[in-house]
């Protein structure tokens, strides 16, 4: 019991953290992820050539590099917190994976919703924007929900920053208790509960919005 009564107080402040970054870094590298994937679709041979380069080159280096590379970018330009520069380059990260999952998605639509669209007079982006994205979505939230567990789990490496989410404070714990197994095992916990959490809750939406066949 008396592990429990200071073992809680330390993840739970650092819970509230983590889901914060994974907040951030989910939704700006959907943002984003949405913006290189409809520049690759319908952007031209040549910029989408350049983009597909630059989401190869995020996609095959390791994301710890990554987000050590791309904080010291963010804070030399801009001085932002431990908290904002890792999220934001969490969110980069993703959003080379969340690009490929939308430009999938809109492949998927089938062809004739654009030349609808532009026959009843839409401009490109309104078909763009109105027609193919909604329905891309829909097609997307089953690979997306792969993608936002492991956010979830990438939140961890702001850990190195200094960052105080579970894993900093569960070694915090282990430093003033010499009792590491117990952190850990709670953070272990507390990692599954948050993924399994979010796949359930997004299968239950894929189920509700689900384009009928």
């Amino acid at each position: 019991m008396e592990v429990l009564t200071v073992l809680i107080p330390y993840i739970l402040r650092g819970l509230s953290i983590t889901l914060e970054v994974t907040a951030v870094a989910l939704g700006l590298g959907l943002l984003f992820g949405t913006i290189l994937a409809i520049l690759r679709v319908y952007g031209g041979k040549v910029l989408s050539g350049l983009l597909t380069q630059f989401v190869t080159i995020l996609r095959a280096l390791p994301h710890i590099l990554l987000l050590l590379i791309l904080y010291f970018m963010i804070a030399r330009v801009v001085n932002l917190s431990a908290f904002w520069s890792g999220s934001m380059a969490l969110a980069i990260i993703s959003s080379a994976y969340q690009s490929e999952i939308i430009r999938g998605a809109i492949q998927s639509v089938p062809g004739g919703q654009m030349m609808a669209a532009r026959s009843i007079g839409m401009s490109r982006f309104k078909a763009i924007w109105h027609v193919i994205i909604p329905q891309a979505f829909r097609f997307a939230i089953p690979p997306w929900s792969n993608e936002a567990a492991i956010v979830i789990k990438d939140s961890s490496l702001v850990y190195v920053l200094g960052v105080p989410e579970i894993l900093r404070q569960a070694q915090y714990y282990s430093a003033r208790t010499y009792q590491p197994f117990t952190a850990y095992l709670a953070v272990a916990a507390i990692y599954f509960l948050l993924t399994f959490i979010t796949n359930r809750g997004l299968d239950a939406l894929e189920r509700r919005i689900r384009i009928p066949a």
